[in-house]
């Protein structure tokens, strides 16, 4: 039978935040034969069901990537499905691209990214490209079976490429050769000098000029020629027609100073930017490159930590870095765990505790377990994900980049009618408006405006990383500043998540000893904190508890499994109602003891209730300090709790959080947060990042709780907190505002200093060594600026 429906699936770069997602499934819908679209943002994925008659995969690429989004995909993805067989929720296929990572060592700025972009567009093979400037990294998505004709592609445009590298390389800083830059400085100045000395012309001036461009801008001449080559007006391309304008109309040491001040003023932002490179590579060295190991025959040997299997054992000597993440088996001592959690004051380590590469043992001396290899540590997922976070595009730089491709285009057509029409038109000197044309082609490329974004972006995140805030994209750290609304989950957030039984009482007549041993057998079984303090109190008095069969968790209720031959139930009141177990005196001892702030847990089988737990927690100190920071910076606060409205209410009291919604489902905390986002504002979730996962996932920022060592936060979370500090929100929302506002500064001030040039250039007062400063300056200032984050 011919198919008459049949899927698609798109891994889609660019999608990175909701209104993306809500665009993208518009255009996606408006092309006929497109009968349903799933988009999957968390994994950048469009999943389409089509009518192969009306259209083709082709077609739907071409819609997409019109709308200014990159597909990378490939024909073979393509599913076919019959229509009988189809099911309601679009499964994904199966991905057969390839991703390569090539370093760029000329790839610095904007003007290269751009050059690349319309190389390799619609090169054959070529899916995708993702750039991180910082790193000097191009991601290529192809089919491929080797990279050779893209790497020549790309050579013929004058980049230097280097082999692939993994994640876990960063390459090196090169010296740089200042010798060239320092001739041509003299030879520009010697010039100037000589010209004003001369009554006119001399052909010293001529040739002092000519060794000024030549040792300062002949790289700058190649690559202009390449850009004009490839029909791309870049910075290089426009200052190499203003600088040979100047020669042909005899401003000879005019153009010497220009080519010399713009070589200075692109080394001295290569610079710059190595320092936001730096920040990374400062993470990277944290961790130290070998471990003291134990061998087969009992020594101990320092071993390549890379090289350090699974399970190896470990030593770490007072005042060494650790290299790896593990479990202590042996001695005891203190760690400064500052560099991933961010913690202030040294944490106690004995049997059984963690321990995480980067982080530096104090006085003791202690022997741990190798849990994770050296590239799958704590600290790598850190440096990889703030590495993923510097290439996706926030939103401003989305905005800066569209911005900056209308922009430069259209300042060389103003510079063009400036050249031409006055004469023409008006009667004007030649001589005169060709010079202004090409003082307005020094300034018509949007550098300054361009690169302030990514590297504030940049050191925002870094500086994050180092509090132990792991933000996952530039989009999170801009959206921070606008939360209006924080929901937190109480236990593990506010609380300690450590509960402790208070109290316990059988019911119906069983021995009290048996309950008890009942209710821990089931409670051991359960990850949930307040399970885990019933089956501390059983084993703490010497307890034995028994085999659980038919073992199930109730989502937002508790657990039920078969002890012996029967059923037993261990849960919350709302467990006990469902069953029908509601009798008033049963329900006036839970309100009982819900009024003092204790978390209730029964005990039934099938036929009765048998036993009543209270069970209660302990506030974090930090979380007053917490919640009454975030009230001071704008934020409402809602606790958002799966424990009865009693126990709710009475913490939210004492910390001072604005709203409480009690005995709550993890699907009712995606109702309540879906709730207050259509009441407008941004709204945050903090949770554990496991059983709050729908929460977290539907709220604007989804922040999860101490994510060392936690594998599905860190990949998950769109915020990670390293350690269970909840002053770390109010710090995230400090940090968003304070980079809001930096990048608000930068494009002001890159903007302004152009629309001022502008204006002296038309009306004759600015020169062209004038606006190679200020486009200098500009560049320099808001590089600067950005790099402000790196010190909070």
């Amino acid at each position: 039978m011919t198919p008459q429906h049949a899927t698609l699936e798109l891994n889609i770069t660019g999608l990175d935040c909701p209104t993306c997602a809500g665009h993208l499934e518009t255009v996606i819908k408006g092309i006929a034969g497109v009968t349903k679209v799933t988009i999957l943002l968390v994994e950048q994925q469009a999943v389409i069901l089509y009518d192969p008659v009306k259209t083709n995969p082709a077609a739907i690429r071409e819609k997409i990537e019109a709308a200014g989004y990159a597909v990378v995909a490939s024909d073979d993805e393509e599913a076919v499905v019959e229509a009988a067989n189809i099911a309601p929720s679009l499964q994904p296929g199966i991905s057969t691209g390839r991703q390569d990572i090539l370093h760029i060592e000329n790839m610095d700025c904007p003007t290269e990214e751009t050059l690349i972009r319309n190389k390799l567009k619609g090169f054959p093979g070529v899916t995708g490209l993702e750039f991180n400037l910082l790193q000097r990294n191009l991601v290529i998505f192809h089919t491929l079976s080797s990279l050779d004709s893209v790497i020549e592609a790309l050579k013929t445009i004058g980049m230097q490429v280097g082999s692939a590298v993994t994640k876990d390389e960063l390459p090196e800083v090169e010296k740089t050769n200042w010798w060239p830059l320092i001739v041509s400085g003299i030879a520009a100045v010697c010039a100037e000098i000589i010209e004003m000395l001369s009554s006119g012309h001399h052909w010293l001036t001529l040739l002092l000029a000519l060794i000024a461009i030549l040792t300062g801008g002949l790289e700058t001449y190649k690559k202009g020629w390449i850009a004009l080559r490839n029909r791309n007006l870049n910075m290089n391309a426009l200052m190499s027609i203003a600088v040979t304008g100047a020669l042909c109309i005899g401003q000879w040491p005019e153009a010497a100073m220009v080519m010399f001040l713009f070589a200075l003023a692109e080394l001295i932002e290569v610079k710059s930017l190595d320092r936001a490179r730096n920040a990374i590579r400062g993470l990277m060295a944290m961790a130290p490159e070998t471990a003291t190991v134990r061998l087969a025959d009992g020594t101990w040997s320092e071993v390549p930590a890379g090289n350090v299997a699974l399970d190896s054992i470990v030593r770490v000597r007072p005042g060494e870095r650790i290299a790896l993440d593990g479990v202590v088996i042996e001695g005891n001592s203190t760690v400064d765990q500052s560099p991933i959690t961010g913690e202030s004051l040294p944490v106690e380590k004995g049997l059984g505790e963690p321990v995480f590469a980067g982080t530096i043992n104090q006085a003791g001396s202690f022997q741990f377990r190798v849990t994770a290899r050296a590239n799958d540590s704590t600290l790598t997922r850190i440096i990889h994900a703030v590495e993923a976070a510097q290439g996706s595009r926030a939103p401003t730089q989305r905005f800066v980049d569209q911005f900056a491709r209308v922009y430069t285009p259209a300042v060389f057509a103003v510079a063009l009618a400036v050249a031409v029409v006055p004469p023409l038109a008006f009667g004007g000197t030649w001589l005169e408006w060709v010079y202004k044309a090409l003082v307005l082609l020094v300034i018509a490329c949007p550098c300054a405006l361009v690169i302030s974004t990514p590297v504030t972006i940049v050191s925002g995140l870094a500086a994050a990383a180092r509090h132990g805030i792991l933000i996952k994209g530039g989009v999170y750290l801009e959206e921070g500043r606008k939360l209006a609304w924080l929901a937190l989950d109480k236990t593990g957030t506010i609380t300690h998540g450590k509960p402790a039984q208070t109290d316990f009482e059988p019911l119906n007549g069983i021995d009290a000893q048996e309950a008890r041993c009942l209710a821990a057998s089931l409670a051991s079984r359960s990850d949930h904190p307040v399970s885990h303090a019933i089956a501390v109190s059983a084993e703490t008095d010497g307890l034995i508890l028994r085999e659980v069969t038919e073992f199930s968790a109730l989502a937002g209720r508790g657990v039920i499994g078969r002890v012996g031959e029967r059923m037993y139930f261990l849960g919350n009141p709302r467990l006990m109602t469902e069953n029908g177990f509601n009798e008033p005196e049963l329900s006036a001892r839970i309100a009982g003891l819900e009024r003092q702030g204790r978390s209730v847990v029964l005990l039934a089988s099938v036929e009765k209730p048998l036993a009543l737990f209270g069970v209660a927690d302990t506030i974090k100190e930090s979380s007053l300090d917490a919640i009454a920071e975030l009230h001071r910076l704008g934020v409402r606060t809602m606790m958002l709790s799966g424990d009865n409205q009693h126990t709710a209410e009475s913490i939210a009291r004492k910390v001072g959080i604005d709203e409480v919604r009690a005995g709550l489902l993890p699907e009712d905390k995606l109702k309540i947060i879906e709730t207050f986002q259509g009441n407008g504002g941004t709204v945050g979730m903090v949770g554990d990042g496991i059983n709050d996962a729908p929460a977290l996932a539907r709220a604007d920022v989804g922040f999860a709780m101490g994510a060392a060592g936690t594998d599905t936060a860190i990949e998950t979370a769109d915020v990670a907190l390293m350690d269970d500090d909840l002053r770390k929100v109010a710090l995230f929302v400090q940090l968003s505002r304070t980079t809001s506002a930096i990048l608000k500064q930068n494009i002001t001030l890159a903007l302004g200093i152009k629309a001022v040039f502008l204006g002296l250039t038309i009306m004759g007062h600015a020169t062209m060594w004038m606006a190679v400063f200020a486009d200098m300056g500009a560049s320099l200032l808001v590089v600067g600026n950005g790099l402000r984050l790196l010190r909070k």
